[in-house]
């Protein structure tokens, strides 16, 4: 430890989420490359897939394929710093390089969030206002959602870091986490951060608690219209294409509240750190399986993809 608390400066800060364990540092690199890997590759897949095929060129799957491209961005945000960290066995990150990473995080994490309560409204629409869906969902209301889920994500992650970079920190810059989180990074403040706290749980209950109740709202209103279909295939039908998108809203906000809808004070690290790889590693990776697996549409499409990937393949084989 004191090895690693030499390599940095007045400047830089250390992440120690994964150093105090280095006979599993070579499982947790394999472990973390794969799943790297298969986030990137499944999140491209339905982009391609989506973007590809006439018949996804629709308001839920545009919506879908933003979702996929903020994951891939929220991925390489944390996990290549991370598996950079453990190889080199150089834990050190800058100040400002800090903040940064601290920004992009929260910035699209606030995206996810915004675009999972889009998700769960289009749906409310489509189900319950069928026959209005097509005016209220249009291509113009469909990218002004969009950019106000831009817009409010920046804005309320860059007031944040803004306030973060004005503060002193003390003697200790050990952060016992694997990237530059809010909670573990205020815990080393020296300066008065009561009024960031404040504002802090402000944005919370207006990026969480919002967002969080379209979801519910919406569902209550599916559920309800569900339970009005009288044949057992037609809610089946109905629930399909509503299920996927309840699952990754579940996987999301559970570890989301887990860590961050606390005191400080109450921060447990070990818990942070655990919570933070399902939810910047884990879900990202199965938010692909979970929406294709169980979506007819979807896997038509990813199909189609593969065999004219195949076939492209084979052609230029061919002519070689």
């Amino acid at each position: 430890m004191g090895e690693i608390r030499n390599q940095t400066s007045i400047s830089d800060f250390l992440l120690l989420g994964f150093s105090q364990h280095p006979e599993q540092q070579p499982l947790l690199f394999g472990l973390f490359l794969a799943m790297y890997l298969v986030t990137m590759l499944g999140n491209l897949l339905i982009i391609l897939a989506i973007s590809s095929d006439p018949h996804l060129h629709t308001p839920m799957y545009f919506f879908l394929a933003n979702l996929s491209f903020t994951d891939t961005c929220f991925s390489c945000t944390i996990v290549p710093k991370v598996l950079l960290n453990i190889h080199t066995q150089h834990y050190t990150i800058s100040h400002t390089g800090c903040l940064v990473q601290m920004f992009f995080f929260m910035e699209l994490a606030l995206l996810d969030d915004f675009l999972l309560a889009v998700m769960a409204y289009d749906r409310y629409i489509a189900i319950c206002l069928p026959l209005h869906y097509t005016t209220i969902m249009g291509p113009q209301r469909c990218l002004l959602l969009l950019a106000a889920s831009w817009l409010s994500s920046h804005l309320l992650a860059f007031s944040l870091c803004l306030l973060m970079s004005q503060f002193s920190f003390c003697a200790s810059h050990a952060i016992p986490h694997f990237f530059c989180d809010l909670l573990p990074l205020l815990k080393l403040a020296c300066s008065d951060t009561h009024i960031f706290q404040l504002m802090m749980f402000a944005e919370a209950a207006l990026s969480g608690v919002v967002p969080l109740t379209c979801v519910l709202v919406s569902y209550a209103h599916i559920i309800h219209t569900i339970l009005r279909i009288p044949s057992a295939g037609g809610k089946h039908k109905v629930f399909s294409t509503c299920g996927s998108h309840l699952t990754v809203v579940t996987l999301f906000y559970g570890t989301v509240f887990l860590v961050y809808f606390q005191p400080s004070s109450s921060y447990s690290a070990d818990t942070g750190v655990v919570a933070s790889v399902v939810y910047t590693m884990v879900t990202p990776m199965l938010n692909p399986f979970i929406y294709s697996l169980r979506n007819r549409d979807m896997k038509g499409a990813l199909w189609r993809l593969l065999d004219s990937l195949l076939f492209e393949l084979q052609g230029r084989h061919s002519t070689l």
